[in-house]
């Protein structure tokens, strides 16, 4: 886990964004440091997936700047891409490859050498038990098995800094297992890891810092230990729905009593 020192590997300078004239992100400053796998929470609609958008340069911020390292992501877009990887909560795979024809796919996109992505994939292959699907076509996967495809291509070029929407929806408890344990082992090797989840089991054991954001706005930010102390609840999701919906709960319960 990170100290919080040194220069970040994710940083949100007042990340604004407006659709139509109506606000989905408001100013969102953050910094995220390598060795630490930190959560970005909210209920739906909240505007997690449209700052995680902004910060891999696939949507352009109207206003403020977000950081890839020391790389603005979109006034030098390729350095800042080149050390990141990103799967998104439903990953859009070439049903017409294979496995390992969509690895050869993500290595040419980073000028890979050819030898070194047929070695890695076979490494990562090995790693989310996909070895013996490696030359079936995607088209014929199971949720989990795109899902680790996936996380797999975006690790392919071993970026320093990894964006995951919802890594564990829909996936079997064995696989789910898998994706954190590999998480936290990128984490102990120096990645940062930018995750959004709605499970708050999952954040609450496996983050170690997070963010919370309502209406557009990160409403509180810290290590569990430091957002307990602004807080009556002890557990992640106690906190969670204080913030974010305490009253309409308390509200459900009063009716149900």
């Amino acid at each position: 886990m990170t100290n919080g020192t040194g220069q970040p590997l994710i940083t949100a300078q007042g990340l604004r964004k407006e659709f139509n004239g109506k606000v989905a992100v408001a100013g969102v400053d953050l910094n995220v440091y390598g060795g630490e796998i930190f959560g970005f929470l909210g209920p739906n609609g909240a505007g997690k997936t449209t700052t995680i958008k902004m910060l891999i340069g696939l949507l352009r911020p109207s206003s403020g700047n977000a950081f890839i390292g020391t790389h603005d992501i979109h006034a030098h877009p390729i350095p800042a891409k080149a050390l990141l990887g990103y799967v998104p909560d439903e990953p859009a795979l070439p049903d017409k490859l294979t496995a390992r024809e969509f690895f050869q796919f993500v290595g040419g996109l980073y000028r890979i050498p050819p030898a070194h992505v047929e070695r890695r994939g076979t490494e990562l292959l090995r790693l989310f038990d996909l070895q013996d699907h490696a030359d079936e076509l995607l088209g014929g996967f199971s949720h989990g098995m795109r899902q680790k495809t996936a996380l797999a291509g975006a690790l392919l070029h071993d970026p320093k800094v990894l964006f995951l929407d919802e890594p564990t929806v829909g996936l079997d408890p064995r696989s789910a297992r898998l994706i954190k344990d590999i998480l936290r082992q990128l984490a102990a090797r120096g990645t940062a890891v930018f995750l959004t989840t709605h499970i708050l089991e999952i954040a609450e054991r496996l983050c170690d810092r997070v963010a919370i954001i309502a209406g557009g706005r990160v409403i509180a930010a810290g290590s569990l230990n430091e957002l307990r102390q602004g807080s009556t609840g002890q557990s992640l999701e106690d906190i969670f729905l204080s913030l974010t919906g305490g009253a309409e709960y308390a509200e459900i319960a009063e009716v149900l009593a």
